[in-house]
């Protein structure tokens, strides 16, 4: 979900070319259209998201903005990996998206420069994303001279690396394989690797008959923090601000009822996944949520007086990708904490 392959670029093609030609006749322009929904409306909101268990498929569901922005028209475009968001940002055919940690450094690095904002956090990647091994492997370290596998520049990759970093190993000391998902696990059936860094629903396949060294919620802890954010164009933010905080107190309201009413989010997000709602609950338990309070703390998005460690995250992202030859340059951190909504986020929770 958060590596792009060549079949969702084909998709995405047709996605953004489609949400194009919907934007220009609906709001005869991809810049946000005219504010015919009402003052400092838009006409049409459009928004791209991806099929991870958090909030914003809560959102969806109960139709939450579509009630609180009554006269603005709703368009949810859905979107298989971050990368494929970046492109669909590029090309002015959505306003607010959702993204990885990795796909987002890259957005704010060379040559990419993408004009657009972080105002919220949708969910800190836990135990949904983890490295797993084959039955005999114990720690990390004697993954040296072992054949593991990761999509390379997604979040899982970069998650390895700062494994085996803890660990004391060099990335030359270990056989490490780019893979999509599906070829992960089918490599793993045949035999071909001894370990892989993936995400659900692979990782789940893996753990039948695998072991579990360490996952993204521990390397979290540890201070090596992957997430899936929310990127809105710095131009739809500026011209509709009460849009935007409207969106986020409708996002931490999905948080707040993952936490009082478990069920009732579980069985939302089963509703737009296709599962059962026990299986939903269970993937819901494996991120991490923040509420738009702790978002505002400084291990996150921070303040406008203070921006949060979020931005050094993503820098720290941006020179792994710099290393792994995925983006030209990376800026200085002033761009990252520029990059950080975090204006709109207190304007959202304003006391």
């Amino acid at each position: 979900m958060r590596s792009p392959t060549k079949r969702r670029r084909h998709l995405l093609a047709g996605l953004v070319a489609a949400a194009l030609a919907l934007t220009s006749c609906a709001i005869g322009g991809g810049s946000g259209g005219e504010e015919a929904g009402g003052p400092g409306a838009p006409a049409t909101l459009r928004i791209g998201y991806q099929l991870i268990p958090n909030g914003d498929l809560i959102v969806k569901d109960q139709g939450w903005l579509e009630q609180a922005l009554p006269d603005t028209k709703i368009i949810w475009s859905r979107f298989d990996s971050g990368g494929d968001v970046n492109t669909a940002m590029l090309s002015g055919a959505i306003d607010i998206g959702l993204a990885g940690s990795s796909p987002v450094a890259r957005g704010l690095s060379a040559p990419l420069n993408i004009p657009y904002r972080v105002p919220w956090i949708f969910d800190v990647i836990g135990d949904n994303e983890a490295l797993v091994v084959r039955k005999g492997i114990t720690s990390i370290k004697e993954l040296a001279g072992k054949r593991v596998a990761a999509p390379y520049s997604s979040t899982t990759h970069y998650s390895l690396l700062a494994a085996l970093r803890d660990a004391g190993l060099s990335e030359s000391q270990v056989d490490i394989v780019d893979m999509e998902p599906p070829d992960i696990q089918a490599a793993w059936q045949r035999g071909d690797i001894d370990g892989a860094y993936v995400w659900t629903p692979v990782l789940a396949e893996l753990q039948k008959t695998g072991t579990t060294l360490i996952t993204s919620r521990e390397l979290a802890e540890r201070g090596t923090l992957t997430a899936d954010l929310a990127v809105v164009r710095n131009e739809f933010a500026e011209r509709y601000p009460d849009v935007v905080r409207v969106w986020l107190q409708q996002q931490d309201r999905a948080v707040r009822l993952a936490r009082s009413d478990p069920q009732a989010a579980a069985a939302a997000i089963a509703r737009q996944l296709g599962i059962t709602p026990e299986e939903a609950a269970r993937q819901l338990g494996q991120l991490i949520l923040l509420d738009g309070e702790q978002q505002r703390s400084a291990g996150y998005l921070g303040t406008p007086e203070a921006p949060g460690r979020l931005a050094e995250t993503l820098r720290r992202t941006a020179l792994f990708l710099h290393e792994q030859k995925k983006v030209d340059a990376v800026p200085g951190l002033d761009v990252f904490r520029n990059g950080l909504g975090t204006r709109e986020l207190a304007d959202a929770f304003a006391q």
